[in-house]
């Protein structure tokens, strides 16, 4: 009679390093940060739903349907290990405290990229300066570093005025109702060096919020 040979329980620790590692916590936001980051991207351009990462799990969820017809018109996610706490409020104004999410990011590409859940390597140029409900909830722009068109960008003000005008029209209109004001407004289009400020600021509130 043929004795099968019982395969060994694979060990819980071993088990652990084959898990997805939390994109918020288990990721690095790249050697370059603040600078060059990498963005975990959330939603696409193509996106009629709103998607957002679960902070408990780490995986995307449904948060809710688009309600207007304008969608995101970039690469929408957030930077991992950050956080707008006091740091990021401050650059805001004395008092303002931030969100309490991770550090909001859109990246630019020439070539139309219609998947998440992915990593792309961002070059900070610049962003907006956004309070939803008394809160910080900046929006860093970017672009993909090795892009062919935008790579070379260095400066927001180097990008088409056109792109920065519809990424304010949609964060001004995503959570808009008929006959009810935008809780959200944007104080103002900041370049790269403040972006950068405000990066390095969401990293500091991480450490401070989380440690390590």
């Amino acid at each position: 009679m043929k004795r099968t040979t019982k395969r060994p329980e694979t060990k819980l620790t071993e088990a652990r390093s084959h898990f997805r590692p939390h994109p918020w916590h288990g990721l690095d936001p790249g050697r370059e940060a603040p600078e060059v980051v990498d963005a975990f991207i959330e939603m696409t351009p193509f996106d009629l739903m709103k998607y957002e990462v679960d902070k408990a799990s780490g995986y995307v969820r449904v948060d809710r349907p688009q309600r207007l017809s304008s969608n995101v018109p970039a690469l929408y996610g957030f930077i991992p290990r950050t956080y707008c706490g006091a740091h990021v409020g401050a650059l805001v104004a004395r008092g303002t405290q931030g969100d309490g999410d991770p550090l909001d990011i859109c990246v630019l590409s020439e070539r139309p990229i219609g998947r998440a859940e992915i990593l792309i390597r961002s070059r900070v140029v610049g962003g907006l300066q956004m309070v939803d409900h008394g809160e910080a909830d900046d929006k860093i722009v970017a672009v993909l570093s090795n892009d062919d068109v935008f790579g070379d960008v260095r400066r927001i003000e180097d990008l088409p005025p056109a792109m920065i005008e519809r990424l304010e029209h949609y964060f001004l209109a995503y959570k808009s109702r008929p006959r009810m004001k935008s809780p959200a407004l944007v104080h103002k289009v900041y370049g790269r060096r403040h972006a950068v400020a405000v990066v390095r600021a969401a990293m500091q509130d991480y450490r401070d919020r989380f440690g390590g």
